[in-house]
């Protein structure tokens, strides 16, 4: 069997068990794509198809929502992803120059992996924690009064 073709059905098959868990009603769809792109690390043409099919939702409703929010990714993201917040909070404290300084350090600019698929770097509305900004996460981590002189150390934590 070639292999997009398996590599189709186990998606598909993923994404039926998947819903089958979650239930069918639109009403779930964030929480299964969330559940995808954690899982899978994206979310494929293959998935939104499948999903589509599924819970019967046409699948440009699901594109749509999938490029709309910007913690689901609609291709392959490094092992690490890195979200700058750029409200004007985060600016005012200084978050330009270590936005400037994490794209010196990455050699990317927003939305780019890098080559070695270590890091994704894309940049999002406020987080919520402005009055520690500028604020970025690593994957799962938070960080706060984010310097400049922070970024290399922040990054050395990360394989």
């Amino acid at each position: 069997m070639p292999g997009n073709l398996k590599q189709e059905q186990d998606i598909t098959e993923y994404i039926r068990a998947l819903v089958d868990e979650k239930g069918h009603e639109k009403a779930e769809l964030i929480p299964i794509l969330h559940e995808i792109n954690a899982e899978k690390g994206y979310i494929s043409d293959d998935a939104i198809k499948a999903l589509s099919e599924q819970m019967k939702i046409p699948t440009s409703q699901i594109y749509s929502v999938v490029t709309f929010y910007r913690m689901l990714s609609h291709k392959p993201r490094g092992r690490h992803v890195i979200q700058f917040c750029e409200s004007a909070p985060c600016h005012v404290a200084g978050g330009r120059l270590v936005y400037q300084k994490l794209q010196e350090e990455l050699g990317l600019i927003n939305g780019e992996t890098s080559e070695n698929g270590k890091w994704t770097f894309v940049t999002t509305s406020c987080l919520g924690i402005c009055g520690v900004g500028p604020v970025m996460i690593v994957d799962h981590d938070i960080y706060g009064n984010v310097t400049p002189e922070k970024i290399p150390e922040i990054l050395s934590h990360y394989d």
